[in-house]
């Protein structure tokens, strides 16, 4: 694809959504479920947020895609996520894994680890977790032993390049790691979209977010257009929140507000530059 076929596909996936009012379910994490479900909200998406596995599979057939954060895990998700990871995948909706702090106790592990073979339509996380989650696939890129900082990343961007592709390879999707700029990629292509503030490593949610609202364009659009549509909106309303924000809690508003006012055609043209693998 060239740049202006991913411009008119980030265009028409964004509009779509604003249309349809798709429903999106999510099992987020308990400490961003606030901020998941109003960035949802704000571009466009239904949000409904469970966490029992009667719920989650009802979510599945209800709506169009389905968001799965490990980031605060309850014991009730050893029964919950790989049951609604299953049905996703046996009925071929989209969804989006968040692999938060993989590498950090035993259950975290295994339910990563049993994502592997219910292959998501996009993985979203920094740079240690897409090269951690790698490392647990057995996959190219991937090391054994994950460098993240609780929920934060060690390694730069750059240094995913390689479990980024694979795992978009071996899920067929896409994959997009988030920094300071971030990167997608279907492991034919790699997008490199640039934006976003100083500000968001600054409150709780910014990722997780994100993730939320990749699975609010997966309704609408493939893996690769859907993680670079909601990279691209969150890039251009975090660079225009900075420029009124006083510090991260008045930001984390004027975010809210940016993703709602940003138009179909200006995130479409928000700076992004693709290449081949």
């Amino acid at each position: 694809m060239t740049k202006e076929e991913i411009q008119k596909q980030i265009t028409q996936a964004v509009e779509t959504v604003r249309r349809a009012n798709p429903l999106v379910g999510s099992i987020t994490n308990t400490v961003t479920i606030n901020l998941v479900a109003n960035a949802q909200l704000a571009v466009g998406g239904s949000a409904a947020m469970v966490y029992l596995p009667d719920e989650g599979e009802f979510l599945v057939k209800a709506a169009g895609a389905a968001y799965i954060n490990v980031g605060t895990l309850l014991p009730i998700y050893e029964e919950t996520l790989p049951h609604v990871a299953k049905v996703l995948h046996e009925t071929g909706k989209p969804w989006v894994l968040d692999p938060v702090a993989v590498g950090i106790g035993t259950l975290r592990t295994q339910l990563l680890q049993q994502f592997k073979a219910y292959k998501p339509a996009v993985i979203r996380g920094n740079a240690s977790e897409i090269i951690a989650l790698a490392g647990l696939w057995g996959l190219d890129g991937g090391t054994a032993r994950s460098k993240v900082r609780g929920v934060d990343s060690t390694d730069p961007v750059t240094a995913a390049k390689t479990a980024a592709v694979a795992l978009a390879k071996w899920t067929g999707g896409a994959v997009a790691v988030s920094g300071k700029t971030d990167l997608i990629t279907d492991g034919a292509v790699l997008a490199f979209s640039y934006g976003g503030s100083h500000f968001m490593p600054k409150i709780t949610g910014a990722g997780c977010s994100l993730g939320g609202v990749v699975a609010v364009y997966a309704t609408a659009a493939p893996p690769f257009i859907a993680a670079l549509t909601a990279t691209a909106v969150f890039n251009l309303a975090g660079k225009r929140a900075e420029k009124r924000a006083q510090g991260p809690g008045s930001f984390q508003t004027l975010l809210l507000d940016e993703l709602y006012k940003a138009t179909a055609v200006e995130i479409a043209n928000n700076p992004f530059e693709i290449e081949e693998v």
